[in-house]
């Protein structure tokens, strides 16, 4: 995902139409598919959008600046606008595209890759391509089965008794789920033979450079929205 870093940084708004949004940056239809937000808006604005959605407007416009810019660095107040339900939202149906869409469309174009190749290269892609998928998995299973539910209780007012559980252990062990991928665009970029198809290369290549860029902004949003959300829920708790 190319993200408008060289462009003059544009204020969005709820006031904005969500066609001019799109305009501007056009890989922010992702964002609008993770929310549930179907094209045929019309000259609607971002506000009304968002309340037809049931999205907080504020969570809205934090994510699109997050996904626009990659120097973005949102502020106390912005946060604190922010509804945690609609960013674990978000988070959680990213899971789902990863996995049932950009996992297994890139597990297919890897094996199309290296067709020609030998037995060896191909055992290297297929069991290098297995850990990293693993470890994603792994990596989502934690927050899907443990931070996401806790958040949501959080928000809900349904956690009992005490608190067994911090944000702050997810942000101690919250892995880096981007350096195997990097390793695996370097093996298809520079360490495969030429008997390799060249258009799948490229286009497995794209692949990767795309994932990982959604990948850096997915944990961007963890790292610098939900886990102060978080945190001032925890502290309202324990009041």
């Amino acid at each position: 995902m190319m993200l408008a870093k060289y462009r003059e940084r544009k204020t969005f708004s709820a006031g904005m139409k969500i066609a001019d949004l799109i305009d501007f940056n056009y890989n922010l239809l992702t964002v609008l598919s993770r929310l549930g937000i179907g094209l045929g808006f019309g000259e609607d604005r971002i506000g009304e959008i968002c309340s037809r959605n049931g999205i907080n407007v504020d969570s809205f416009l934090l994510i699109c600046y997050i996904y626009s810019y990659d120097d973005y660095i949102p502020s106390s107040e912005m946060i604190s606008r922010a509804d945690p339900a609609d960013i674990v939202k978000y988070l959680h149906n990213s899971h789902l595209k990863y996995m049932k869409d950009d996992m297994e469309s890139l597990e297919k174009n890897l094996n199309e890759m290296v067709e020609p190749c030998s037995w060896k290269h191909k055992s290297l892609i297929s069991g290098f391509f297995a850990g990293y998928k693993q470890e994603v998995l792994k990596h989502f299973a934690y927050e899907e089965d443990t931070v996401f539910p806790y958040v949501t209780g959080l928000v809900s007012g349904n956690i009992e008794g005490e608190i067994s559980y911090s944000i702050e252990k997810f942000e101690e062990n919250h892995s880096n789920i981007d350096e195997k991928l990097n390793d695996l665009k370097n093996i298809v970029m520079k360490y495969l033979p030429e008997t390799c198809d060249n258009v799948l290369r490229n286009e497995v290549l794209y692949h990767l450079y795309s994932l990982e860029k959604d990948l850096d902004r997915h944990t961007v949003l963890e790292n610098s929205v939900l886990i102060p959300l978080v945190n001032r829920l925890e502290h309202d708790e324990r009041k």
